[in-house]
């Protein structure tokens, strides 16, 4: 085995099947997904399953995920778990205990029944999608924030401190500054904007203060919970909110930085134009694109609308990894029959 930026890479010889098939594992804190995807470009099969976030339980969770969901998508596509020529799982909080690494890297290999894959933090899952897995940096504003970036096969993270003391311009950080906001706002340090309004409409509060019961008592300070308040902070902003919106600029702003400092730290050659992709909710809100957008307007680096799924860029991140990269053309392929797939579902 070698080990490259943290993750486990197998040496073992891939299968001399043609078209070789990969899958990809983008774990996340409410699903995980999985993609099959073939060396001609075609999307032959996906799946969902549970969270695979096993952090405050026991990591046993993650094997019992991937069993799940390797189960599922090997079995619509037909495709025996043995027969695939390499695949790259994504984990969250993957490396985020030095201690768990070893057992988090020998779960897919039970699963799988051979030795052919990698495994590493789900950012990069997020970073392969956006850019097609080439080299450039993605950044993250989901839950949490965080910038993941790749060059002649130095990778390297930015952020993903959590919630206590980081993740700046994430969906949780954006939606403890609106609770906050109301906070103020209900107690008259703050004039009252449309925040207010929405807030207690959505949360069903029959007095301002029963925002602590519900947060601090009935939600027990659940992140995924607070975090999904942040679209009510982009709403109250396009009602006319401007401590919201502050506060969605205050975002974009924090998120550019993250893109900039991979950037420089990835060393890049002088004056080479740097691709850039985004992924995550938080990159809905016209607010917080537009700031991020002018924050890098003067950057070296060209600004990409994501390609692909997470799901879909890990599968392309395990051809890259078995040394049998999908070229321009059959990613673009692959792009329309994901499009199209997204359309059908709809």
């Amino acid at each position: 085995m070698l080990v490259s930026g943290g993750a486990i890479v197998s040496e073992s010889p891939l299968l001399s099947s043609d078209p070789g098939v990969f899958l990809g594992v983008d774990g996340g804190g409410t699903k995980t997904a999985f993609a099959l995807v073939s060396s001609a470009g075609e999307l032959l099969a996906s799946a969902l399953a549970p969270s695979s976030y096993y952090l405050g339980q026991s990591i046993d969770l993650v094997e019992e995920v991937l069993r799940e969901g390797v189960d599922s998508v090997c079995g619509s596509a037909g495709v025996p778990p043995e027969q695939l020529a390499y695949a790259f799982v994504a984990l969250p909080g993957y490396g985020e205990v030095s201690g768990d690494v070893e057992t988090l890297n020998a779960i897919p290999g039970r699963v799988l029944g051979h030795q052919r894959y990698s495994c590493d933090n789900d950012m990069v899952a997020g970073w392969a999608g956006s850019l097609g897995a080439v080299d450039g940096v993605n950044v993250i504003g989901g839950t949490g924030s965080m910038a993941y970036g790749e060059n002649n096969g130095r990778g390297l993270r930015v952020g993903g401190w959590g919630e206590l003391f980081d993740d700046e311009g994430s969906a949780y950080w954006i939606a403890i500054r609106g609770l906050s906001a109301f906070a103020k706002m209900s107690d008259g340090r703050l004039s009252p904007g449309p925040l207010r309004e929405h807030l207690i409409a959505h949360l069903q509060l029959a007095a301002e203060l029963d925002l602590v019961d519900v947060v601090l008592n009935r939600w027990q300070g659940d992140r995924a919970k607070i975090a999904s308040l942040a679209r009510l902070v982009s709403a109250a902003a396009a009602d006319g909110d401007d401590t919201c919106t502050a506060i969605l600029r205050e975002a974009g702003q924090a998120l550019a930085g993250l893109v900039m400092s991979t950037v420089d730290q990835l060393d890049y050659a002088p004056g080479q134009v740097v691709p850039v992709s985004w992924s995550g909710g938080v990159f809905t809100s016209d607010e917080v694109r537009t700031t991020f957008e002018k924050q890098l307007a003067d950057a070296p680096v060209e600004l990409r609308d994501p390609m692909l799924p997470p799901v879909v860029g890990a599968a392309l991140y395990a051809a890259r990894l078995a040394g049998s990269p999908l070229n321009a053309e059959t990613v673009a392929k692959l792009r329309t029959a994901t499009v199209a797939q997204s359309a059908s579902d709809e």
